[in-house]
């Protein structure tokens, strides 16, 4: 019987807030009835909550567009600024109907900072944009390791990839129109989104207060770019899509740069550790806690 333990690598990302402030994970067991009760409640609320993002696309001059749907807070005070975290979907969610990217897998990255009581705590933009390409400058394939894109002159290895660049384009259009906190911005994904949150932080190192990757693909020679990023990262050991070891050797080498990365690893689950990792609530604390 393997252990059923957390295991967290690193502790408390480098701009961590108060001293004494404590964001330990839940103690109970992955499969104990409290975290699947945890995962289980946000089920029932997804259609609900997905109800409260508007449908938006965004069209540039060269006249490329990405569907995107945007959660506001219930209730905007003058003069006041808001957090925006950003959710990069999975795999499941590319498309153009805007709508995939808060349906399934993607429901907890999602939705979870919209629930009631989170919102209640710290209300903030949610946007989730869907691309129908790959986050970064790679082409997704389950059964094999993402590969550089075969037009090279489109998608050249560590250029910008096409999905980042146009929900970097449509952060920016975002800030120039609704009162975001402009140092407190955050990015979050899993799977092909994880992959996508290591690029975008590594594209624009000094625009992200925190980051969530969760069961994704870095590329370690990034590191001295994300070192000073606050990040948790997430992996289930027994992921049978992306292996753990694309977020060790992630974490190792942001270490070794002279990073403070915070990375749980869930021994017992698979890729769907996304379930478990946004349903912890510490998760949340944490984040909204980050500020550039």
């Amino acid at each position: 019987m393997r252990r059923h333990a957390l295991v967290v690598l690193c502790v408390l990302a480098s701009a961590a807030p108060s001293a004494g402030q404590d964001y330990g994970l839940l103690t109970a067991k992955p499969d104990s009835e409290e975290r699947r009760a945890l995962i289980e409640a946000l089920k029932p609320q997804a259609s609900s909550l997905a109800k409260g993002f508007s449908a938006r696309v965004h069209q540039n001059p060269k006249g490329e567009r990405m569907p995107y749907r945007l959660f506001t807070p219930a209730r905007l005070e003058p003069g006041r600024t808001y957090p925006l975290v950003v959710f990069l979907h999975g795999a499941g969610g590319s498309g153009t109907d805007n709508v995939k990217q808060l349906e399934g897998g993607n429901v907890y990255g999602a939705l979870v900072w919209t629930l009631p009581a989170n919102q209640a705590r710290h209300p903030a933009f949610v946007l989730a944009p869907q691309s129908n390409w790959n986050w970064p400058c790679t082409v997704f394939d389950p059964t094999n390791p993402p590969k550089v894109a075969a037009d090279i002159k489109l998608c050249p290895p560590g250029a910008l990839g096409i999905g980042a660049g146009l929900a970097f384009e449509v952060i920016d259009s975002l800030l120039d129109s609704l009162p975001i906190d402009r140092s407190r911005i955050y990015v979050t994904g899993f799977s092909m989104g994880g992959a996508g949150t290591w690029h975008m932080i590594a594209q624009r190192p000094r625009f992200f207060a925190g980051a969530v990757p969760v069961s994704g693909r870095g590329h370690p020679e990034t590191a001295p770019q994300t070192k000073d990023v606050p990040i948790w990262s997430f992996h289930g050991v027994q992921d049978e899509v992306e292996p753990v070891a694309s977020s060790r050797a992630m974490i190792e080498a942001i270490r070794k740069a002279g990073g403070s990365p915070r990375h749980t690893e869930y021994p017992d689950l698979g890729h769907n550790a996304f379930a478990w990792a946004y349903t912890e609530p510490a998760l949340v604390e944490w984040l909204f806690a980050q500020k550039r």
